[in-house]
């Protein structure tokens, strides 16, 4: 069995992560920290094989404790998830995502670093970090990010992430250290914590709610399902060369209204309603401070390198996102409920 280590991994992407490792891996055992902060959620990964998956509850500034996960097991490679990620509550409290992004990722090359200096990692040992493309700042209407783009982060979340990369990257100079670094666009899929886009408006939808949209709703985003984003994932942590960046992007360039009006849609087809009653929801607002034009990935150096490229198109996957959710409101009632942190007060106390 090969042991590997994934922070925030009750997260949205580490999740699915997760989940799928366990579809695919049954060579790997995980060990998956996460804090459990406000968008961590133990619920989607209890019925986990407790076997392959030992969860731990931490933090990933406690240097302490990551010693102590390195100290006590052969560490594989390390997928590194756990960050802060919403782009508003950077606007609103950025030190969180200093703490998290800047610190926390410092404290996990460290407590890394140490191990593999010391020979405490098995052979092959990676450290895989996950970013995002935000790191880049914001493109005109033509061209798309490379790995190679100049970083100009915009907000306290962007800049916080680009702090991140640039600390991964430093470790692999400096010191040795085998990291990789991959930088992805829009996820969206199933266990997606609801102050995101798509299951925001699927939920405010269910509920009659208003649909907000920032501006005109004219921002581009490019979407990447996040299942195919895992396995990109697993690409680079099996096929990559340290020292390596790898951007990730699905190919699907949409503006934000034209998301909302293709969930309006779909969701009232799918409950029977008339058509447009969910666009009737549809609210305008001012537009976020500092919210970027457009984003577009060129993907070209993972598929030619490393042979991968998304298996899902848009069409298809908001399709399977939209029946995920609507196939399991228990998860969402536990979450807009606030019951889905029962479980960390229950077992660790409330935080």
């Amino acid at each position: 069995m090969h042991t590997y280590l994934v922070t925030g991994g009750c997260g949205f992407i580490g999740v699915n992560f997760v989940r799928r490792v366990m579809e695919t891996r049954p060579d790997w055992r995980l060990i998956n920290l996460d804090a459990l902060t406000y968008a961590g959620n133990f619920g989607s990964i209890s019925d986990l094989d407790g076997g392959r998956h030992r969860f731990v509850h931490g933090d990933i500034t406690d240097g302490d404790l990551l010693k102590r996960i390195f100290d006590e097991n052969e560490i594989s490679g390390v997928i590194h998830f756990a960050a802060e990620s919403h782009v508003d509550r950077s606007i609103l409290g950025p030190a969180a995502f200093v703490d998290t992004n800047v610190t926390g990722t410092f404290k996990m090359l460290q407590a890394g670093l140490e191990a593999w200096k010391a020979g405490r990692v098995a052979p092959g040992f990676r450290f895989l970090h996950v970013s995002t493309d935000e790191v880049y700042g914001s493109l005109g209407a033509e061209g798309s990010f490379t790995e190679t783009t100049r970083y100009d982060p915009s907000s306290p979340y962007s800049a916080s992430k680009a702090a991140a990369d640039h600390f991964v990257r430093a470790y692999h100079r400096t010191f040795g250290l085998p990291t990789m670094i991959t930088n992805c666009s829009n996820n969206y899929g199933p266990y997606q914590f609801p102050e995101k886009l798509i299951p925001l408006i699927i939920f405010n939808i269910l509920n009659e709610k208003p649909l907000p949209v920032y501006g005109d709703g004219s921002n581009v985003r490019d979407w990447l399902y996040v299942v195919d984003h895992c396995d990109a994932l697993l690409t680079v942590l099996e096929k990559g060369s340290p020292g390596e960046t790898y951007n990730i992007g699905g190919g699907e360039e949409k503006k934000n209204i034209e998301i909302v009006h293709i969930l309006c849609d779909l969701v009232d087809q799918r409950l029977n309603r008339p058509s447009g009653t969910g666009r009737k929801l549809i609210t305008f607002v001012a537009d976020r401070p500092g919210h970027d034009l457009r984003y577009a990935i060129d993907a070209s150096k993972i598929e030619r390198e490393l042979s991968w490229r998304p298996g899902v198109d848009f069409e298809e996957g908001i399709a399977r996102t939209i029946d995920w959710y609507l196939n399991n409101m228990d998860w969402v009632e536990s979450i807009t409920s606030g019951e889905y942190h029962g479980w960390v007060n229950e077992n660790y106390g409330s935080r």
